[in-house]
């Protein structure tokens, strides 16, 4: 699926299943509390947090890809709400950072 065809997915699942969106100010928070909840299950999988329960961490790959998701659906709303477009905003990031780090990481120590 495209980054284009997400949005319209997104779009259509809102307008049809969701009824609406939330306000800007909602999705930003949505946006945040799911976000801790993929650093919460990165701290347990690979950093040094052990979860609660054996069957905890049996799922919790599938969990961090379903927060994952989480994160990217409400993304995907504040893109569409603020008419951002994700293709364009991505391929415009990159260029910056090729541009602006073309030597950066290159020359970092730490990355070798």
């Amino acid at each position: 699926m495209t980054i284009e065809a997400a949005q319209k997915l997104v779009d259509n699942w809102i307008n049809t299943i969701g009824i609406r969106y939330y306000n800007e100010l909602t999705n930003t928070a949505i946006l945040t509390e799911e976000v801790g909840e993929v650093a919460r299950l990165m701290a347990r999988i690979y950093g040094e947090q052990s979860f609660k329960t054996e069957a905890q961490a049996l799922t919790a790959k599938d969990d961090l890809a379903d927060e994952m998701a989480d994160v990217l659906f409400v993304l995907v709303c504040l893109a569409n709400q603020t008419g951002v477009n994700l293709t364009d905003a991505l391929e415009k990031n990159l260029i910056k950072k090729s541009i602006r780090d073309k030597d950066r990481h290159l020359n970092n120590q730490k990355l070798k």
